[in-house]
């Protein structure tokens, strides 16, 4: 979820710190290794497992990466064109890992897929876009303005429903500092496509489901988007109930018709492959497909579809067991390659734009009989993770996610976090408040509790983009361009 950032006080964060009194090392790395010739370890038989359940690897995991662990690699590399030559080739890198660990699976039962094929790549150049947040409306717009050359869309957040259907310009769309901004991307050729937030399940139905207050809300977006000259309009309602479904592709397929030549978004909730929400031999309940979503009809009535891959937490049950704990990740790229090819068997390439996060999240982590309960603290911006870590004298390093992150002991802070304004926020979350996954190990001291944050940094969002390249989609969108987000991400967005 991308909506409901409110700030929390520095005496709040520092009160819920305080509560947690058991004691560990401050740090200790988590990354996940690189893998090659002449390594072993418990890394390198998950590798020989992966590269097994592709068929790429005929003998049994020994824990060793010698010649024909090597010959494996080499092949899954040059067919999934991740590298076919070079110093990297025959290297199993987070690149390498993530496309190993990413099955390829039905969209109904969760299934391998045997000869099905997905929709076309798409072969051009990568769109880059991204939500500028109205609670950040002064940052955001004075961060992004100076990049405007490398975006293909903005998504002003923006404007939101009433329960009666009312459309609300929560953002003050005409007032400053957005008709500069607006004004600047249109002499860039950016399209402009304001996001109409919406999070009430209950009320979307009603209002959805009533044909009257359903076409009055068409005709309110269309309107909007055509008397304020913008190009689009991005929807986004999201916690959306499954019998709301058909209403929902009913009100997509008659705001499309009223919109024209302008543009209809669609953004919504990343949906995961059965195989991945279940432990293996726990079937799924009889509800499990009953989406919220009709994939067939955005892929008629969207001119792009953008999945918000992010939020993970400890939702993929088979990613969990595979990756070495603290691992609770804002987007791992091996569940976002899961969640888009999975999309991708009724959404077609050319329309598919993956939603990359700029935030990370805290947590409280406990070891539980052999497994770890994370809770979930509150979500921040990458600045409010550096000051922490500067704080305790803590060099932050790389995740089994290949995310940023470090663990830490919360009595070590003797003193209120360090903020600077609003670089401290908590957001409604998919994540749950509480959850147990059992990991496949650790590289940190898991005997007793600690904390652990994570968050996306530009190198993270590099990957994203990489994957972008490689699984042949329409392009990036980043949620979100407030001004506080790792500056080096706009080297990366090319």
């Amino acid at each position: 979820m991308k909506y409901l950032y409110k700030h929390f006080s520095p005496a709040f964060a520092l009160g819920a710190l305080i509560l947690l009194s058991a004691l560990i090392p401050a740090m200790a790395d988590a990354s996940t290794r690189t893998l090659s010739v002449g390594m072993s370890g418990a890394d390198v038989t998950t590798l020989q497992t992966e590269l097994s359940g592709k068929g790429y690897l005929s003998s049994a995991p020994t824990g060793y990466f010698g010649a024909a662990t090597l010959a494996a690699v080499q092949k899954f590399q040059c067919d999934t064109k991740i590298v076919c030559s070079g110093s990297s080739y025959g290297i199993a890198g987070p690149m390498t890992q993530a496309a190993l660990a990413a099955p390829t699976v039905s969209a109904t039962t969760g299934g391998t897929l045997t000869g099905k094929s997905l929709s076309k790549p798409y072969t051009g150049p990568l769109e880059f876009s991204g939500w500028v947040p109205d609670w950040r409306a002064a940052s955001g717009t004075l961060d992004v303005t100076p990049h405007l050359n490398q975006l293909k869309s903005v998504m002003p957040f923006g404007y939101k429903v009433s329960n009666t259907g009312q459309l609300i310009d929560n953002a003050n769309i005409t007032e400053d500092p957005w008709p500069a901004f607006i004004a600047a991307a249109k002499a860039k050729k950016v399209r402009v496509v304001p996001t109409v937030e919406w999070g009430d399940g209950q009320a979307i139905h009603d209002v959805l489901s009533n044909a009257t207050t359903r076409v009055a809300l068409e005709d309110q977006i269309a309107n909007t988007v055509k008397s304020n000259g913008f190009d689009g309009i991005d929807i986004d309602f999201e916690a959306k109930q499954s019998q709301t479904r058909d209403y929902f592709s009913t009100f997509l397929k008659g705001l499309y018709a009223r919109m024209g030549t302008k543009w209809v978004y669609c953004t919504i909730e990343a949906r995961q492959p059965l195989i991945d929400r279940y432990s293996p031999g726990t079937p799924p309940p009889a509800d499990a497909t009953d989406y919220a979503n009709d994939y067939n009809m955005m892929n008629k009535y969207c001119d792009r579809v953008e999945i918000m891959a992010y939020d993970q937490g400890t939702i993929d049950t088979r990613l969990n067991a595979a990756r070495s704990a603290p691992y609770a990740p804002v987007a791992d790229p091996g569940w976002v390659s899961d969640v888009v090819l999975l999309a991708s068997q009724n959404i077609a390439k050319n329309k598919i734009i993956i939603g990359v996060p700029t935030y990370g999240y805290e947590y409280t982590v406990t070891p539980v009989n052999g497994a770890f309960q994370y809770n979930v603290l509150w979500a921040f911006n990458p600045r409010y993770g550096t000051q922490i870590a500067a704080q305790l004298g803590i060099t932050p390093t790389r995740t089994s996610a290949n995310e940023m992150g470090f663990t830490y002991n919360p009595s070590a802070l003797k003193t209120a976090a360090p903020t600077n304004g609003d670089s401290t926020q908590t957001q409604q979350s998919t994540i749950p408040s509480s959850s147990v996954a059992q990991n496949s190990g650790s590289q940190v001291d898991t005997s007793q509790p600690f904390n652990y944050m994570t968050w996306e940094d530009a190198t993270a969002m590099a990957d994203k983009v990489s994957l972008a390249h490689q699984l042949g989609v329409r392009g990036v969108a980043v949620f979100s361009l407030g001004g506080a987000e790792d500056p080096a991400m706009w080297s990366v967005l090319k």
